[in-house]
């Protein structure tokens, strides 16, 4: 187990991701041909979508093996709409590598997922990527990563020659050249003495990294006193190892995937220094039945069966295929697991070593191995399997919530099926996609994490599971809430023959802090209202808020305490109850100054600076605010916050705006107050829309 290594790929988009993944693969045998991303014939991306438009859409995994040593690689995407991708693959993973543009440096999807595997203290490597490129420049980028990161960084490498001179690497650790041979596809390369002129860097970023590495083990703080000399290659290169386990350091490397330069050096510094399962602590999860209890599983394989599924795929010719890390123990295909989420026993058909979308069954999988299963009905991502015997119930993962809408209807009565089948599939594999049925409109609404996002679910919708489907147009997730709080009392009574209704609530309706959600608290005492009927109310509240009051919208972040009530011995009921709780809710909300809430998106802008002008008079226009601005490599890079409501489209405007020479990144920020003229105009338009339907 110590020489398996389980890594993600992860970066902004563009950065060399999938290109560095299909190098990988090249230089380690798992392929004998050079994919590539622009030609449409990368291995990792073998989804249609992913070949056409040349990004990455879907994490995809493989096996293969350097030195003796098994690396599990996730190559994950860069588009801000498929953040959930990264987030679900690192946390599974034992370390990462973050990869950055020597010319783009750290862009705004490198810092989003940067953060993420600081979050869950995932030990990192920094590959700087296309050194061959104009305007490559390693050390502005070293620079980046420790200022706008935060990163204690330390330098491995450093490049001999930049842009079209670069022609390879020099070792800090070896204090060597090595120069690729072009001819040779990068496999042929020379080792040599570092050249005279490069002997001074050389020598001055090897004390830098001697420096960095003694700091990290007390043992060789003496050593490096007495002599630097004195310290050897294996202790440098241990001390550096539990320095990036520990997550107090990344090691830098540099390279050209595309050129084929740096590569195997790469493969060594993984197997070098990023952890096995086997250095990672045990896992902590708790006992179902007690969930006040922690259990943990050491990386054992004698330990019981515990593992993670972490993704979901449908596959055209095997059905469901469930992804998953394995902790603790073994599992034999053919053999039954439970899943401790939902508290169901499953059968493994199969176990799966995956290579993107091709595979290869295996008997079993060991503690610490990432596979797929086949059989698995009940699993979704985020649950977790354990042994039958000895269950254990791990953290799940969280998802951002979605923040666009479209609707969709099918052609024809026909396709209604497909469409709902197609629609099913699908929500299994993303978690981030939210569809439910409108009763009132009969319209299917499919909610995502941006435009992209949708498109490319319609997309495989027509294509996958050839359903004939109109969309609508992309519409914003709005919110309601109150900035006041009253105190509201409602009684509801209706008399017919024979046994009437009988529901009376005292509520005490509250603004919640941004972000808190629901809470609702009984606060009664001397039974006014019996304990059954309690519930009932609160039921009665929630059905409410998701139709919402104001707008039509989803009531957010309000506090509702029970404060007083009565019954009627024969004719209350929970109905009663739950009806007298929604009405009671309805008339507070409406006195409590309601408001409409928006998505706000922060955006970032890379643009030459002659367009600058135009582009910031447009996010003023929209009304956007402009955050601040900085100069990077003869580009300004605009920082704004801006409605999402305002933001469709906007990569065909920005194009024009630039001449097609600015891009953008947006993701979601918060939720804040819409300006009372444009929530005037967004009622009248949901009201209009629901006339019409």
């Amino acid at each position: 187990m110590e020489k398996v290594r389980n890594i993600g790929i992860m970066a902004h988009i563009d950065a060399g991701k999938t290109t560095l993944t299909e190098r990988i693969l090249f230089y380690t045998g798992r392929s004998h041909k050079l994919g590539e991303v622009h030609e449409g014939s990368a291995q990792m991306d073998w989804m249609k979508q992913e070949q056409e438009r040349g990004i990455t859409i879907t994490s995809a995994a493989t096996t293969c093996y350097w030195k003796e040593h098994k690396i599990n690689i996730i190559d994950t995407p860069g588009h801000v709409d498929f953040t959930v991708e990264v987030e679900r693959s690192l946390r599974v993973l034992d370390g990462a590598v973050a990869i950055f543009c020597a010319v783009g440096g750290v862009e705004p999807q490198a810092e989003a997922v940067w953060r993420q595997s600081d979050k869950y203290k995932v030990p990192k490597l920094a590959f700087i990527n296309k050194m061959d490129r104009v305007g490559a420049d390693f050390f502005g980028v070293m620079k980046g990563i420790e200022a706008e990161l935060g990163a204690n960084i330390i330098p491995l490498q450093i490049p001999i020659g930049e842009e079209e001179k670069f022609r390879g690497i020099i070792d800090l650790m070896e204090m060597k050249a090595y120069v690729y041979d072009d001819d040779s596809l990068g496999k042929n390369f020379h080792v040599q003495d570092i050249p005279p002129e490069y002997k001074k860097i050389a020598q001055k970023y090897h004390h830098i990294m001697v420096e960095k590495a003694v700091e990290l083990e007390d043992s060789l703080t003496e050593k490096y006193l007495e002599s630097e000399d004195a310290i050897t290659q294996k202790e440098l290169m241990s001390a550096i190892r539990k320095g990036t386990i520990a997550n107090k350091i990344v090691p830098i490397l540099c390279g050209s995937a595309f050129k084929n330069k740096g590569v195997q050096k790469f493969l060594d510094a993984i197997t070098f220094y990023l952890p096995s399962p086997l250095d990672m602590p045990a896992i902590s999860g708790v006992d179902p039945k007690d969930p006040e209890k922690v259990i943990q599983r050491l990386p054992n394989n004698d330990e019981p069966f515990s593992a993670l599924a972490f993704k979901v795929q449908a596959d055209a010719h095997m059905g469901k295929l469930v992804y998953f890390r394995t902790y603790s123990g073994t599992l034999n295909a053919g053999s039954y697991v439970l899943n401790v989420t939902k508290d169901k026993k499953e059968r493994i058909g199969r176990i799966l070593q995956m290579h993107a979308n091709q595979r290869q069954s295996r008997p079993s999988i060991s503690a610490g191995d990432i596979a797929a299963a086949i059989g698995l009905d009940h699993t979704v991502t985020g649950d977790t399997l354990s042994s039958l015997d000895n269950p254990i119930l791990l953290e799940a993962i969280e998802f951002p919530a979605p923040v666009i809408s479209i609707s969709i209807k099918p052609q024809s009565r026909a396709e209604s099926d497909k469409l709902s089948k197609g629609l099913m599939r699908l929500v299994e594999e993303d978690p981030t996609l939210i569809v439910h049925n409108d009763k009132e409109t009969d319209e299917t609404i499919v909610s995502g994490m941006g435009e992209l996002h949708l498109e490319i679910i319609i997309d495989r919708l027509r294509r996958e599971f050839n359903v004939g489907a109109v969309v609508g147009e992309p519409k914003v997730a709005y919110k309601e809430t109150i900035l006041n709080s009253i105190t509201q009392e409602y009684k509801h009574v209706k008399q017919t023959g024979g046994r009437g209704q009988y529901g009376h609530v005292v509520l005490e309706v509250l603004p919640a802090a941004c972000g808190e959600g629901f809470e609702y608290k009984n606060c009664i005492k001397g039974g006014a209202i019996p304990k059954e009927y309690i519930p009932a109310i609160e039921k009665g509240i929630i059905a409410v808020m998701k139709k919402g009051v104001y707008a039509g919208y989803s009531v957010v972040d309000v506090k509702v305490n029970l404060i007083d009530g009565s019954y009627h011995d024969v004719d209350s009921s929970e109905i009663a109850f739950k009806i007298a709780g929604g009405e009671c809710f309805k008339k507070a909300f409406m006195k409590c100054v309601p408001v409409l809430l928006e998505p706000n998106m922060s955006l970032e802008i890379t643009a030459p600076e002659e367009y600058v002008g135009s582009i910031v008079g447009h996010i003023c226009s929209k009304r956007g605010k402009v955050l601040g601005m900085e100069a990077k490599n003869n580009c300004q890079i605009i920082s704004a916050e801006v409605p999402l409501s305002e933001m469709f489209g906007y990569a065909t405007t920005l194009r024009s705006l630039s001449s097609g020479r600015g891009t953008y990144s947006m993701h979601f920020e918060k939720y804040t107050e819409v300006p009372f003229e444009i929530a005037e105009k967004v009622i009248q338009e949901n009201k209009q829309g629901e006339k019409e339907k």
